[in-house]
């Protein structure tokens, strides 16, 4: 009787030391959604729908952090889901943006991200290792609005559209330089060991966090036509 209560301790305890765990991540999907639902609802700043309608893949990063003095960097965690064969959104797996720059420059900067795939090139990049915008594949600032897909369709030459928000602004924003890569150990913390970013978007994982699945209805709800 005592082993079993011990048993049942010790598997109580083990749960709420991987729920610890598994907070942060948790709480980077709830802000991913935030951040998705503000720029969605900015009056005549959203992301055209039709830009999402067409899209291979979406990255969302909040907060990205900025910072410098002649030689600065920045670091952002996010997460990324992909259009499926079925045309829906997919499970989306936890990512990294980290990148560089050289300059006269000093002070410290906080900005929400948002990056729109327009072919499954540099998806396909980014699942099999890490992926450099404006190298592996041309980046531009997003068109913005509802008016925007006029415009914009004799021009959606970049593979990727880029937007972010700083001090409660949304506006396209080109990031050239910047790495965006997996974080397999996130992944694997809320999905399971030995899980692929391949495996997330196809389907292949279960007993999926509620927050990460919203986020995943959250990019249907904004898509529907």
């Amino acid at each position: 009787m005592r082993l079993t209560i011990r048993l049942a301790s010790a598997l109580i305890l083990l749960c709420a030391v991987a729920a610890q765990a598994a907070e942060p991540e948790l709480k980077r999907a709830e802000n991913a959604i935030r951040v998705l639902g503000e720029i969605m609802q900015a009056p005549d700043k959203a992301i055209p729908r039709e830009l999402l309608q067409s899209a291979h893949a979406i990255v969302v990063v909040p907060d990205v952090l900025k910072a410098g003095f002649v030689i600065g960097g920045r670091r952002g965690e996010g997460l990324m889901s992909v259009k499926t064969r079925d045309g829906v959104w997919s499970n989306p797996s936890f990512v990294n943006l980290t990148g560089g720059s050289v300059g006269f420059q000093a002070g410290v900067s906080s900005t929400d991200v948002v990056l729109v795939f327009r072919t499954e090139r540099g998806v396909d990049s980014i699942v099999h290792g890490k992926f450099t915008l404006g190298a592996d594949a041309s980046a531009a600032a997003g068109p913005v609005g509802r008016t925007a897909q006029a415009s914009t369709d004799a021009q959606l030459k970049a593979e990727i559209y880029s937007y972010s928000r700083a001090r409660g602004l949304f506006a396209g924003v080109a990031l050239d330089g910047s790495v965006l890569s997996i974080d397999n150990g996130s992944n694997q913390l809320i999905f399971g060991e030995g899980v692929t970013p391949r495996r997330i978007f196809e389907g292949g994982v279960s007993n999926v966090p509620d927050v990460i699945v919203e986020f995943r209805d959250r990019l249907e709800e904004y898509t529907a036509r």
